[in-house]
């Protein structure tokens, strides 16, 4: 099916259970990302700064842009002007860059925390000590042009259906148990970023409100090598 088949027949299973598209772009050319766009769809996820800034440059202004990879702090000021969110914040330090230049810009941005939950060394993301401790900081307390949306997670990459339905499940024991303890008068946190291609079914089931998918949409990835993020 072409990228616009894709894009709709998602839509037609996701937007009845009010799960939140976002197509994944990365790697993608901006021909791709404007296929998908002309089919209706207007949340893109990049992992790179370098390649979400060119593609933001050329491409149309209404489309908001998600980061959806891990971020250097000193990366934060090239996007900070137009990202419409930041899925991946793992440290108070991070936050506090984007709150810096979220303000430079007159801006509040959206975030997410992301958090630990795969068995796989190479993840990035809190731990569930880690993501309360940041919350009842005062360092947090302290940032006005921030606005944490929710929490995402990435599961293991494995076969093993039931280790990634139980990722997922205490994902969203523990999304209920932040809203509840530090947001429960807080209307805007209302995400739950989990599920990507090999495994959102599963994300949605555990009550996922938004997945990240890149080949469902796309096809398999052609790797091009950018710049270091």
């Amino acid at each position: 099916m072409s990228i616009a088949d894709n894009i709709r027949s998602l839509k037609k299973e996701t937007t009845p259970i009010k799960v939140t598209l976002i197509a994944v772009s990365k790697t993608k050319p901006a021909d791709d990302v404007q296929q998908a766009y002309d089919a209706g769809q207007r949340l893109f996820g990049e992992n790179m700064v370098q390649e979400l800034v060119e593609k933001q440059e050329h491409l149309p202004k209404d489309i908001q842009w998600h980061l959806i990879g891990h971020l250097q702090s000193n990366k934060v000021k090239y996007i900070a002007p137009f990202i419409s969110m930041i899925q991946s914040v793992d440290s108070i330090k991070l936050l506090q860059e984007i709150n810096k230049h979220a303000e430079k810009n007159k801006r509040v941005i959206n975030c997410l925390l992301q958090i630990y939950i795969a068995d796989e060394e190479t993840k990035f993301g809190l731990g569930f000590d880690e993501a309360v401790e940041l919350l009842r900081s005062d360092e947090f307390a302290a940032l006005k042009n921030i606005r944490i949306r929710g929490l995402m997670g990435i599961a293991t990459n494995t076969e093993n259906e039931k280790q990634v339905k139980d990722e997922y499940y205490e994902l969203k024991t523990f999304f209920d148990g932040i809203k509840q303890s530090f947001f429960r008068k807080d209307d805007a946190f209302d995400t739950l970023s989990m599920g990507m291609s090999a495994d959102y079914k599963i994300a949605i089931e555990e009550g996922s409100t938004m997945v990240r998918l890149g080949s469902t949409i796309f096809g398999t990835r052609v790797i091009k090598h950018w710049k270091n993020n």
